[in-house]
């Protein structure tokens, strides 16, 4: 296997040598693979300091990344990247990587427009050969990567680390079975933070470990595999047992060996006596197939407020270093968020029918306020977006009403689940869709960008956006009652517009829209969702008549056929991509023959994965702001 770096390691530096600044002489892995081991420990706390650093300026995924340290220098100074292929599950443990990767002169601007991506992304570095910002894709992406390698004949390694709830996921575990089935040569470092698979590493592990991972063990214990297909069968069950007594008690690694993979773990993923030489004997040996590395680690590990955290300090905003205060913007109105969920708690304490479903989100889906009232009636089924809406079906076929919160980027994941298994059977399901649009600091891989177009064209659904907070505590009302099938809701992320919350919500008439401003002029504005504000203040300037479609599916044949039929010019204005609610307005209006001497136009997300930015900027760049309207409306 390649490998680019002196097999032998030199003696400890010298007391001057160590107060020496090692992360201002490495821009590249390339600039580690001189260094001692001793020089690594002094350039990982130089690294935790500067992910600390960095994210308390930016905001952004703090816990995560510190918990993998030491694991980022031990992998770059081993391994030859680029040309070893690196992957990083979930994409936001990646930012010790981006500082090791030739970036760590920007990365001040990450997740801030024209900046760094909070993520993994092939487009901007060599060192970032996979995307991930979505979990579980690692140990596909990398047998894959694997595979290629194979057939094109080459030597890399390629190497997944997938962690921080990641492996909760089915997907990883498909990939896991190919993957020993295939016996392509692929290691996975399992990065295991908070999920207590296995016990705690002692002396007598932490040796046993490194023995098992030398090139004499594994030599060893293929001979001993060819040898016990020639014992007689209770000797060669007695040796399996043995040799697998060994491994277990090293640290209970049988169900990954089940799974085709060479186990050797746990390891202590903090410490680089333990990881260096483990990686070394990896690289260097030459075991056939997949090999997974356990490594413990502690999220937040080094910087006292991420360890004493409950979150462990994930997502931050901008903090203070030495305190780790987050500093909090004062609040112009609740959260779309935190609507959502009051307004779901009164859905269930008027109804014991109500359960509350999530995708390992309840922080940002509103689910943690719901289980604070209804702990019984709450779940939180890990990063599994496929079985969350299986599972809701199954809780709607007898007769309980689930609300299944997850973002509208993460339930494409579960697109297959909610054609057969709801909308085929035409359960009824509540999907409530948060960060629908676009979505600031996370980007491309989180912008709600297409639910509109992918659920509109399924049989049997209700479509909503709502256009305001007041707007979404009706709305859930209106989900709550409704148990004709699916019906889904859309609502963005961050503040709403301010407007009085009803202390008692609506359930409103399926498929019926709203005049919203009556104008005096020949234009008409019809907006789906929360661009709605911004109609309002272009309709100011043209005079223009605004409604409110609340729904796409179904529509509000009534209202739009006013529309055309007292106005010469129609604009439609959602935050989705092309073929959602526009489209649909479209199509009606073609097959009625109600185009004619009318000006119609569509206003959607343009055709193309926005970078990250502030909202506000995204949205203005998108053309979905007032001025952008008026334009649309004065164009030929």
């Amino acid at each position: 296997m390649t490998s680019a770096h002196p097999k032998s390691q030199k003696p400890a530096e010298t007391a001057s040598k160590t107060a020496e600044s090692l992360l201002d002489r490495v821009n590249i892995p390339a600039d580690m693979k001189d260094l001692t081991d001793a020089e690594l420990r002094q350039l990982a706390d130089e690294v935790r300091d500067a992910t600390v650093n960095a994210v308390s300026k930016t905001g952004g995924h703090l816990g995560a990344g510190l918990g993998v340290v030491e694991l980022t220098v031990a992998i770059h100074a081993v391994f030859n990247t680029p040309e070893d292929k690196l992957i990083w599950d979930v994409g936001h443990q990646c930012y010790p990587h981006k500082i090791l990767t030739g970036r760590k002169d920007r990365i001040h601007t990450l997740r801030q427009g024209g900046g760094l991506s909070g993520f993994t992304k092939r487009n901007e570095s060599e060192y970032d050969p996979f995307g991930a910002a979505h979990s579980s894709t690692s140990i596909s992406a990398g047998l894959g990567m694997a595979v290629a390698r194979d057939l094109a004949d080459k030597d890399n390694n390629v190497i997944a680390v997938i962690g921080d709830g990641a492996m909760s996921a089915g997907m990883a575990y498909e990939a896991m079975n190919n993957a020993g089935a295939n016996k392509s040569r692929l290691i996975v470092i399992l990065n295991d933070n908070e999920m207590s698979i296995a016990p705690p590493v002692g002396a007598m592990s932490r040796y046993l470990t490194n023995l098992v991972s030398s090139k004499p063990y594994i030599n060893a214990r293929e001979i001993g595999k060819r040898l016990f297909d020639v014992l007689p069968s209770p000797i060669r069950h007695a040796a399996k047992r043995a040799e697998e007594g060994v491994r277990v008690a090293v640290g209970g690694g049988s169900f990954f060996e089940e799974m085709g993979f060479y186990y050797i773990g746990p390891v202590d993923g903090h410490n680089l006596d333990q990881l260096l030489p483990i990686l070394r004997n990896i690289r260097d040996g030459e075991h056939e197939g997949p090999i997974l590395i356990h490594a413990k680690t502690q999220k937040g590990k080094g910087y006292l407020p991420a360890e004493n955290s409950p979150s462990k300090m994930h997502g931050v905003k901008k903090f203070d270093v030495v305190t780790g205060e987050q500093k909090k913007s004062k609040p112009n109105a609740p959260s779309y968020t935190a609507t959502f969920a009051k307004q779901l708690i009164k859905e269930a304490q008027a109804d014991e029918r109500i359960v509350g479903i999530t995708a390992a989100m309840p922080d940002g889906t509103g689910m943690d306020i719901f289980g604070y009232e209804f702990p019984d009636r709450t779940f939180d089924v890990g990063i599994a977006e496929q079985h969350a809406v299986t599972f809701a079906g199954g809780l709607a076929a007898e007769g309980f009403k689930p609300f299944v919160a997850i973002y509208s980027t993460f339930l494409q994941r579960a697109y297959d689940q909610v054609v057969h298994d709801v909308a085929i059977q035409n359960l009824p399901v509540r999907f409530m869709m948060d960060r629908a649009g676009l979505v600031g600091a996370d980007g491309q891989t989180h912008a709600g960008s297409f639910d509109i177009a992918y659920l509109g064209c399924l049989p049997n659904f209700v479509l909503m956006a709502a256009s305001d907070e007041a707007e979404l505590c009706h709305m859930v009302a209106t989900a709550a009652a409704y148990d004709d099938g699916p019906i889904a809701l859309r609502y963005p992320r961050g503040e709403g517009t301010g407007v009085d919350i009803p202390e008692t919500a609506e359930v409103l008439e399926i498929g019926k829209g709203k005049i919203v401003r009556e104008g005096k002029g020949d234009v008409a504005i019809l907006s789906y969702g929360t661009r709605l504000e911004e109609a309002l203040k272009a309709a100011e300037e043209i005079d223009a008549t605004v409604a409110d479609a609340r729904f796409a599916k179904p529509l509000d044949e009534a209202l739009i056929r006013d529309l055309v039929k007292n106005h010469k010019t129609l604009v439609t204005i959602e935050e989705g991509a092309r073929g959602g609610f526009g489209s649909m307005v479209l199509e009606f209006l073609a097959n009625n023959d109600l185009t004619n001497g009318i000006k119609i136009r569509t206003m959607t997300l343009p055709d193309v994965f926005q970078d990250h930015d502030d909202p506000a900027k995204q949205y203005e760049t998108a053309g979905l702001v007032a001025k952008n309207i008026v334009k649309t409306i004065n164009s030929e």
